[in-house]
This record gives C-alpha cells, sequence and structure tokens, in this order.
C-alpha cells in the first residue's frame, strides 16, 4: 500500500480515505483494465471492417496488455479469486463479455468451427498468449510482443 500511495503522492494510509480495503483497490485496477481492454475491443469492431485484421488488432491488444501491463496481469491472475463474490461475479461477467467478442470474430472466419470449438480455441489463444505472465524470457518486449501475437494467430488459424 506504501508503494501505491507513493505513487499516487500521499501516504500508503491515505489510500483508505479512498478505498475501503486493499481488495477494493484490486477490483479497481481490474476493473479499470478489463473496461480498457472493452473499450479498445469496441472501437476495433466498429472502426475495422475487415474481420480478420479485427481480430489480429485484438490479439495485439491482449498481447500489449500482457507486456506493458504485466504486473497488474499477473496479480489479477492470482487474485481473481480471492476478491468478494460479488466483486468477482462482476469481472468475470466483464471477462465473458470480451471473449465473446472473439468468439464471434473467429465465428464469421471460421466455418471449420462449431461454436463451442471456436470458444475453445479462442481461451486458448488467449492462454497462449499470456503463457509467459509467470516465466522470465529474457527477451526484450518488442520480440515478446510478436511471438505471443504469432503464437495467438497460429491457435486461432489465422
Amino acid at each position: 500500500m506504501s508503494d501505491i500511495g507513493h505513487a499516487a503522492g500521499i501516504t500508503g494510509s491515505g489510500i483508505y480515505r479512498h478505498f475501503d480495503s486493499k481488495s477494493a483497490v484490486l477490483v479497481a485496477l481490474f476493473e479499470q483494465a478489463i473496461d480498457n481492454l472493452l473499450l479498445d475491443e469496441h472501437s476495433i469492431v466498429e472502426s475495422v471492417t475487415d474481420l480478420r485484421l479485427a481480430l489480429n488488432r485484438l490479439i495485439e491488444g491482449q498481447v500489449e496488455f500482457v507486456v506493458a501491463d504485466r504486473e497488474l496481469a499477473q496479480v489479477y491472475h492470482n487474485e481473481i479469486n480471492n476478491l468478494p463474490e460479488e466483486d468477482s461475479r462482476r469481472l468475470r461477467r466483464k471477462q465473458r463479455m470480451y471473449i465473446e467478442e472473439w468468439v464471434h470474430l473467429l465465428d464469421e472466419l471460421r466455418d471449420d468451427l462449431s461454436d463451442a470449438d471456436a470458444r475453445a480455441v479462442v481461451h486458448a489463444a488467449i492462454g497462449a498468449i499470456q503463457s509467459t505472465l509467470f516465466h522470465n524470457t529474457g527477451l526484450s518486449e518488442d520480440r515478446l510482443r510478436r511471438l505471443l501475437a504469432d503464437a495467438g494467430r497460429t491457435v486461432l488459424g489465422l
């Protein structure tokens, strides 16, 4: 909490003037991250007419979250199940909305997949992108971005 307070220009205990608990801070951070992903997704889907390009942009957005916001993504992965039930349920609902657009695009692009197949493949692609969250690759961020994007595209069959 002292690190967060320092970054915000206040004392660590000053955070509790704005948040009731540590979990409330995590919920706010996670909600902001998911809302940003959803906003980016909405913008992509509304502005990009080529479905393959739209899905590639979603891949790039997920890769950017994993690489640029690595620590937040790690904490989210570790703590989502430890949040109060109502908060966890709301965050998971938003996460499902995010994934649903990937599934929709993949369904449109791949006639060979059933809806259930597309869902499994999307989860596998996002899992591939997030696979290095807890592994220090030793690669430059640019190289890691390229490799993770390629992995996501390969799993999706693009």
